[in-house]
């Protein structure tokens, strides 16, 4: 199976990223996670963007906060999906990230998921690498049906608990 790296600007980006850690791990998706800025590492961030398919990745996750421009750093060394995840700052409540993640020019795609949105960051990429894995195709579904059977035993609880029937003066 193919690897996922996850990538963040800084470690004060760790927070966020745990989200997409525990996912691979309850998918038994193998991931490396690294440090590394578009900004102050940019030599070893494309380095790290220009090698992962060699290095055998199947995407490439980067979460960074304020101009973040990692995840199209990454997309600039790679053919590989990239996935962005926009992190909350203080400055801007993410607003920053969200724009400078989602608005990549043509030719050069990011996927972007909500501000702080690393667990759907993560399950993207397992959906990514599920295109060509059987096995985790099916733990998605599983785990797809079993947020279905969640919700809809809630909605039988609290239709039972607050619906009135014709005529009812509860």
């Amino acid at each position: 199976m193919k690897k996922i790296g996850i990538v963040m600007g800084s470690d004060s980006d760790l927070p966020v990223v745990e989200g997409a850690i525990r996912t691979l791990r309850e998918y038994g998706v193998p991931f490396e996670v690294r440090v590394l800025s578009a900004h102050r590492t940019p030599a070893q961030a494309a380095a790290f963007a220009q090698n992962a398919r060699a290095e055998g990745f199947g995407a490439i996750i980067a979460a960074a906060g304020k101009a973040a421009h990692l995840a199209g750093a990454m997309a600039a060394g790679t053919t590989l999906p990239v996935i962005g995840i926009p992190v909350k700052s203080s400055t801007l409540d993410g607003i920053d990230a969200l724009l400078s993640t989602v608005q990549m020019p043509s030719s050069m795609p990011v996927a972007t998921v909500a501000i702080d949105g690393a667990v759907n960051a993560a399950l993207l990429s397992v959906q990514i690498l599920a295109v060509e894995d059987a096995a985790l195709a099916d733990k998605l579904a599983r785990a797809r049906q079993a947020g279905a059977e969640k919700v809809l035993a809630k909605d039988k609880d609290i239709s039972e608990k607050y619906s009135q029937t014709a005529g009812g003066n509860d």
